[in-house]
């Protein structure tokens, strides 16, 4: 029967890699977009897009291999239900028990990869995030500034144009500002200049010794000028940056002696992913069970209104966790366990035969 394991394992991991092929490309579309956003608000320099890409994709592959796995067996399994080919396997005594060795050889390393992105990697990749951001906040080298050419600000609020620049990309010279503000405009030019701050996010390129002309756009007399020793120019605000015992971002092991219900919250939303994995790749063998001539996307829609429904529950949970709505005690495993319990019975029950019921003979 090993060449029958291989089949099965070959249908299931053909299935479930075309379909994780496509959440993936749709869900590097919503992390692509967000990440845009971040960038034309000036809150995340333009230079680091890829890598803040690549950091938030790994952040998600516990959302998105669960679901991908799901709907990559609902599909094999149905493929097989609707060419009759799980009748023929059933005659010759091929259950669910005897096909549970192939469906594992698939679904044991994906929930490893999804516990591992959950359990390190995706804390890891917020850390990294974090700290890139915050460190290219503080130097105006990654916003795009280079000297001898005019360059538009972050968030688009203006151009500039830098004469020379430090080495480390904190001090400028011989620096022109132009902006405009409705109908009017604002020529800012000076000698040097230096990044300062005054909090995580907000930033302020200081201006030395030069003039400021302010005047209409189109018609008028209406201008002003003006001498400055210092002149602070706002700059958009950057990401916020994350408290060094956020949660949210620390590594799984210094969570465990964190007695705070955010870190216990945060422990068991790291937990579930791949408890729910394994849950919803079981349940997927019954659901995909249906007749020659049955159409199968509508068990795809329950199987994915069942994810949908399990995570939303998973989120909410870690929110009532850290709030205190739900004990600590209690944790997740009142849904990872009913879940998963569910799952196993439906797996096992699947395709036995009910009793059939003797007619009681009248005298």
């Amino acid at each position: 029967m090993q060449q029958l394991d291989r089949y099965l394992f070959r249908e299931f991991a053909q299935a479930t890699f075309a379909a994780l092929v496509v959440l993936l490309m749709v869900s590097l579309g919503g992390v692509f977009a967000d990440v845009l956003g971040d960038i034309a608000r000036g809150r995340v320099p333009a230079a680091m897009m890829l890598s803040q890409l690549g950091l938030q994709v790994i952040r998600y592959l516990p959302l998105i291999l669960p679901l991908g796995m799901m709907l990559g067996l609902l599909l094999a399994v149905g493929r097989l239900y609707r060419d009759s080919e799980m009748p023929v396997l059933t005659s010759i005594g091929v259950g669910p028990g005897r096909m549970l060795k192939p469906l594992l050889l698939l679904v044991l390393p994906v929930v490893l990869v999804i516990g591992a992105c959950s359990l390190w990697l995706g804390p890891w990749a917020q850390r990294t995030s974090d700290a890139m951001i915050v460190a290219a906040n503080r130097t105006l080298m990654v916003a795009g500034l280079e000297p001898g050419r005019f360059t538009e600000l972050p968030g688009g609020d203006g151009v500039v144009y830098v004469g020379s620049m430090s080495n480390d990309g904190t001090r400028l010279s011989r620096i022109f500002v132009y902006r405009q503000d409705g109908d009017r405009l604002d020529v800012t030019t000076a000698n040097s200049g230096h990044m300062s701050f005054e909090s995580s996010s907000e930033r302020y390129l200081t201006l030395d010794n030069g003039f400021r002309v302010e005047g209409p756009m189109d018609q008028g007399r209406d201008f002003r000028l003006m001498r400055y020793a210092s002149n602070d120019l706002r700059l958009p605000e950057g990401e916020e940056e994350r408290e060094e015992d956020d949660p949210e971002a620390l590594p799984t092991l210094s969570l465990l002696g964190d007695v705070r219900p955010e870190a216990t919250a945060q422990i068991h939303r790291r937990i579930a992913p791949p408890l729910l994995a394994l849950a919803f790749a079981l349940l997927a063998i019954p659901l995909a069970r249906s007749s020659p001539r049955q159409a199968r996307y509508g068990r795809i829609l329950v199987g994915f209104l069942a994810y949908i429904f399990g995570m939303n529950l998973m989120l909410l949970g870690t929110d009532w966790l850290a709030d205190g709505k739900v004990p600590l005690a209690l944790g997740l495993w009142w849904l990872v366990l009913p879940l998963l319990g569910t799952a196993l019975w439906l797996y096992f029950k699947d395709g036995q035969m009910r009793r059939p019921r003797l007619a009681k003979v009248r005298r």
